[in-house]
């Protein structure tokens, strides 16, 4: 029995990079895998048996975790592209995006597209709303030259040993930018649709590439996010910004809204937390609550 992670996935058949010999092998699943409820992702690690040019999955090994949107496991960091502009940016976006990353206990990275497509004065006050990400301990790229080289290669350079997937709004550049990182992919790309503001879902599946040391994945974009599995009481621990506080409201298990001597409302009204990001956790706190009382 071998040992292998899935780097492909296409039309039933699984291509396996080998553990040991880094030979890709295809192979396909157990045939008792669909009975069982079991479906093998990418990302995901499997132990298999080759049998001639053809191999077949025996297992899967557990799971670190997973996505469902796009279907990936086994992922230490996600690069998250927004865009400054077609399509506009959004925090209330990015920070769903941000919050479900950290539901799946992946650590995420801002990485900020078409900045060049701004103003000078537009882009320093996206610049600034930035800031409070910084202070929330999120590595953010930003240079209004979102492709030039020193900025490519900085991020490059956290590819190294892990299993790196890139999201974010569809349009945001996602697929231009990981064709400035290696440009021998040539990932297709579309242009925004002026209509809806958001850009055709060119990427049609997910694969692992072999970039900088490490396995990177490019993923279908989206333009909204639901939060169906996240629960009220983890939904506070989501935001690392409030984890720095929390320990010092006056309640166990504040939710920040409503309890007296709350340490992250506080926060907020001094300016170290952004509102933006507190009143995008009420609306999540709301959206949630909304789901349970449909469901």
């Amino acid at each position: 029995m071998r040992e292998g992670k899935i780097i492909k996935s296409i039309s039933g058949f699984y291509d396996v990079l080998d553990s040991e010999s880094d030979e890709l092998v295809r192979t396909r699943a157990r045939g008792n895998f669909r009975k069982r409820g079991i479906k093998p992702i990418v990302g995901d690690m499997v132990s298999y048996e080759a049998s001639g040019d053809l191999g077949y999955i025996m297992e899967l090994l557990p799971r670190t975790n997973s996505l469902v949107r796009p279907p990936i496991a086994n992922i230490d960091q996600a690069i998250v592209v927004t865009s400054a502009i077609e399509p506009k940016f959004s925090s209330n976006l990015l920070d769903k995006i941000l919050v479900n990353i950290e539901h799946n206990d992946i650590k995420p990275v801002i990485y900020l597209t078409k900045g060049d497509l701004i103003s000078e004065d537009e882009y320093q006050n996206l610049i600034k709303a930035l800031s409070g990400y910084h202070e929330a301990d999120y590595e953010i790229f930003e240079d209004k030259d979102s492709y030039n080289d020193a900025q490519v290669k900085r991020l490059e350079a956290l590819f190294t040993d892990k299993v790196t997937v890139f999201t974010g709004q569809s349009g945001a550049g996602k697929s231009t930018l990981l064709n400035h990182i290696n440009p021998e992919l040539s990932i297709a790309t579309a242009p925004i649709s002026q209509t809806l503001n958001r850009g055709k879902h060119t990427t049609r599946q997910v694969s692992l590439f072999e970039i900088a040391g490490g396995l990177v994945a490019d993923t279908p974009g989206f333009s909204s996010l639901e939060l169906i599995e996240i629960d009220k009481g983890e939904l506070p621990n989501l935001f690392p910004e409030f984890n720095k506080f929390s320990a010092d409201c006056q309640f166990r298990g504040c939710q920040h809204v409503n309890e007296p001597g709350c340490k992250v409302k506080e926060m907020v009204e001094s300016g170290t937390i952004m509102r933006s990001r507190y009143d995008n956790y009420l609306y999540f706190l709301n959206e949630i609550n909304s789901y349970k009382k449909r469901y």
